[in-house]
């Protein structure tokens, strides 16, 4: 058993009152380490100053954040630098182009200005798409003036996410993270907002919403009364439009205490049996990347104490060259998640951002890696649909490689789109090797352009106008 874990017995349920049921843990300490740590991790001096400098390069551009639970817990320290949590959590030299790293590299060696240091991060940092597929541009709502409501995001009819500003951190970091600018501290590229006025009146007005996501970062970073003061309005009946709430984290993963020892975690218990009793289907969207993950001790405590409440917990996690390009591991990963009652949810494309030609796979090698995974679980898990690149236009599923009058080709269909009529129905892409994202394929059988493009540039051309 883990130093850091003290299981003891169960207690009973009390759902009348929302008390949790849990097994009872002992509060842990939260330590956590950022780019100005990094020589304090012990760990780390089992690598080559070399190697530790690199760190030091990527991790000035890129985000970086560890808390001693991964570090000892997930982490297989015999197995550096491959092992799949270290790549996840760690900065490594192929995460940066040569002419970036070399770039950076140069001024810390050189002990340059910071403000000239800054100002090449910065650049850098502009130059790896810090907001991917349109999310500033066509995402973010107007109000009735046209202005930018702020921290807010509306892209399919019924779903609104909400990034509140106290939830806009993660206990650590994930290398890959498509949402890596939110936490770099420039607030030009920060999608947050304090004002849950702001959320309600948008909801108010909007009836066509049924499902609200709570995002970030990581909302369990928040203290439960804040969550609170976010969700438990939407139990009045003037929203009962509002049928699921979803909370995206990965905290089950990072910080699996957050639901067991954590001062607050008994109320963020009650607050999600009162929910559910309420009627509402609350979804915990827990993101996976490894089977690793889920097994330690408190890993799987804090996912029967947060089942115990009546939240459905939904995995879910792209698929990421370095960590998880194997189908072995994304079936025993599925696996594990349904023996832990948990429903597996999608498999993601890793996005094309940040450190993208570090992680992404080829899509021909993206559906293979789903297709051989698919076959060794049983229907439980086949749940998990993709792979799925979340693109501008929408989320658009491989749904399979084969040649039709003698030309091979990907068939695609959307999962979601901006507009609903294009959900579920098939198109075709000339077959590539190569591409590893929606914008790299173009229509097969002589097509100029795909069936929703027409619309979508208008929809495009429609939201530039109103900014």
């Amino acid at each position: 058993m883990s130093a850091q874990v003290h299981a003891l017995k169960r207690a009973p349920a009390r759902a009348a009152d929302h008390e949790p049921t849990a097994e009872f843990f002992e509060p842990v300490p939260f330590k956590v380490y950022t780019q100005r740590d990094l020589e304090r991790i012990a760990q780390l001096a089992r690598l080559s100053p070399e190697q530790r400098f690199e760190m030091k390069v990527v991790s000035s551009v890129l985000p970086f954040r560890v808390n001693q639970y991964v570090i000892d817990e997930l982490i297989d320290w015999d197995n550096i630098p491959a092992d799949p949590i270290f790549q996840l959590s760690f900065p490594q030299r192929g995460m940066l182009a040569p002419e970036h790293f070399d770039r950076i590299a140069e001024l810390i060696r050189s002990a340059a200005p910071k403000d000239e240091l800054e100002r090449a991060v910065d650049e850098v940092r502009l130059a790896l798409n810090p907001h991917p597929a349109d999310q500033m541009l066509m995402n973010m709502p107007l109000d009735e003036d046209g202005n930018r409501l702020d921290g807010m995001q509306h892209k399919y009819r019924e779903t609104v996410l909400f990034f509140p500003s106290q939830g806009q951190t993660c206990h650590s970091y994930c290398t890959f993270c498509f949402r890596w600018a939110q936490f770099v501290g420039d607030k030009e590229l920060r999608i947050a907002s304090s004002e849950a006025r702001v959320l309600h009146d948008y909801l108010r007005a909007h009836k066509e919403v049924t499902d609200v996501l709570i995002t970030g970062g990581d909302p369990m970073v928040m203290k439960t009364r804040h969550l609170r003061d976010y969700l438990e309005p939407l139990l009045e009946p003037e929203f009962d439009h509002i049928q699921t709430i979803r909370i995206g984290s990965k905290a089950l993963t990072f910080w699996p205490h957050r639901f067991l020892g954590a001062e607050d975690a008994d109320d963020l218990m009650r607050l999600f049996a009162q929910l559910v009793e309420s009627g509402k289907h609350v979804a915990l969207m827990a993101h996976y990347n490894h089977w690793k993950e889920l097994d330690t001790e408190a890993a799987q405590a804090a996912i029967r104490r947060v089942r115990s409440t009546g939240v459905v917990i939904r995995a879910q996690g792209p698929l990421i060259g370095h960590i998880n390009d194997d189908p072995a591991v994304w079936a025993k990963m599925w696996q594990m998640e349904v023996k832990l009652g948990l429903v597996p949810y999608y498999m993601f494309v890793e996005r094309d951002t940040g450190a993208r030609h570090y992680f992404e796979v080829p899509l021909v090698r993206a559906w293979e890696i789903y297709q051989q995974a698919m076959q060794q679980v049983s229907g439980l898990a086949r749940t998990a649909r993709g792979p799925s690149m979340s693109a501008s236009p929408g989320k658009v599923e491989i749904q399979g490689i084969t040649e039709i009058g003698g030309e091979k080709v990907f068939v695609l269909r959307f999962i979601q789109g901006r507009n609903p009529d294009w959900v579920q129905r098939p198109f075709f892409a000339k077959y590539d090797e190569k591409a590893t994202w929606l914008d790299q394929l173009v229509p097969a059988f002589g097509e100029e352009k795909w069936f929703w493009q027409d619309e979508y540039e208008a929809i495009r051309d429609d939201r530039l106008a109103a900014a």
